[in-house]
């Protein structure tokens, strides 16, 4: 088994993190980057629109944006930490 971390460990372009979103995510993430809100990574399943996940300023809360803009609180997801 290879020991090599397949996870990035800096941060990538955040242009290339928007590709592919479609225009209701890009509104909703410039609408919660104003209120505090981080892009941090984007998830990409497969044969699905990608998934936007947000965090709030302390990192304490983090929000999914779906592929017509609506903000799921709860997805369907764990993040690893």
């Amino acid at each position: 088994m290879p020991d090599s971390e397949r996870r990035r460990l800096q941060a990538p372009d955040p242009a290339s993190q928007r590709t592919g979103l479609t225009p209701a995510q890009h509104a909703a993430i410039a609408t919660l980057e104003q209120l505090g809100w981080s892009l941090q990574f984007v998830r990409r399943p497969m044969f699905r629109d990608p998934v936007p996940v947000l965090f709030q300023k302390g990192g304490e809360r983090w929000i999914a944006v779906e592929g017509d803009g609506r903000l799921d609180e709860n997805p369907d997801f764990a993040i690893r930490e």
